[in-house]
């Protein structure tokens, strides 16, 4: 006798559809346009994407988002660990809290905020003699990004570094081993995918961005996301109308590598601190 089919799958129907209305055909125009140019198939819109100045914004974005994923990387988990091994519970508390807030405060209030401080007019600025423009360049941009970076990376390594048995620490301590080989050889080893999971979070973060950036250097900082705004604004040779589809093409291939990373990783960690 069959089984009766289960009608189970009817209930996420509206998801489905919902998903498919909001991403699925939004992706399906936006390949589409990226391999359409004057009207027929054409590749041309993606091959000029990745050229001159189009290629130059990309690597920009790329270097800019290693930059501030190695550096709140870094900055990130030491703050964690601090907040972790804290005997205070308030503090681990506000920390954590507050690096809820600060991961998701950016845009135009962002900038406002470093502008406001650290521009050439700023609060700051003035007392400490900092150089005019310094805040409008690269490094300046990297700097203003790490302020919602380290406070991600925090959220990343607190349950990873919550995860790490007081055991295993005795365990090496009973076996002869230093901190140094306690940490070389137990604590790294079962951290690292969480770290790396972060970095490439970070990176993610960094690479997507596009109000702070806008407000703070407009043009002078070469990014993807500033030349897909300009080009959704006209700002295009004719007949290549649909360069931002492509540079948005781009951004997905370099976002699909992103996660292809970061989900492994991030499988492995759960395995082993769980």
């Amino acid at each position: 006798m069959s089984r009766p089919r289960s009608s189970g799958w009817l209930g996420a129907l509206p998801l489905l559809t919902f998903f498919a209305l909001v991403f699925g055909v939004p992706a399906v125009v936006l390949v589409a346009g990226a391999f359409t140019a004057e009207g027929r198939p054409s590749t041309a819109n993606l091959a000029l994407s990745l050229q001159g100045g189009y290629l130059t914004a990309l690597l920009g974005s790329v270097k800019l988002s290693a930059v501030v994923a190695l550096a709140g990387a870094v900055l990130g988990t030491f703050l964690a660990y601090a907040v972790v091994t804290s005997r205070s519970r308030l503090l681990r508390e506000a920390v954590l809290t507050a690096s809820g807030v600060l991961a998701n405060f950016g845009g135009v209030p962002l900038a406002f905020f470093w502008i406001a401080t650290l521009g050439n007019s700023g609060v700051v600025s003035g007392l400490v003699g900092l150089p005019s423009g310094s805040l409008y360049t690269f490094w300046g941009l990297a700097v203003v990004y790490l302020y919602f970076s380290v406070p991600l990376m925090v959220l990343a390594m607190a349950p990873a570094l919550d995860g790490l048995r007081p055991q295993w620490r005795e365990a090496a301590a009973n076996s002869g081993a230093t901190a140094w080989h306690y940490w070389r050889y137990v604590a790294l080893p079962v951290l690292a995918p969480a770290m790396l999971g972060g970095v490439v979070l970070l990176f993610g973060s960094a690479f997507s961005a596009y109000a702070t950036a806008n407000a703070m250097v407009g043009t002078v900082v070469p990014l993807v996301t500033l030349k897909i705004a300009a080009a959704l604004t006209g700002d295009v040779l004719i007949g290549y109308e649909n360069i931002a589809l492509a540079l948005s093409l781009d951004m997905i291939v370099v976002a699909g590598l992103v996660m292809a990373i970061y989900l492994p990783l991030q499988r492995r960690t759960s395995r082993w601190l769980h």
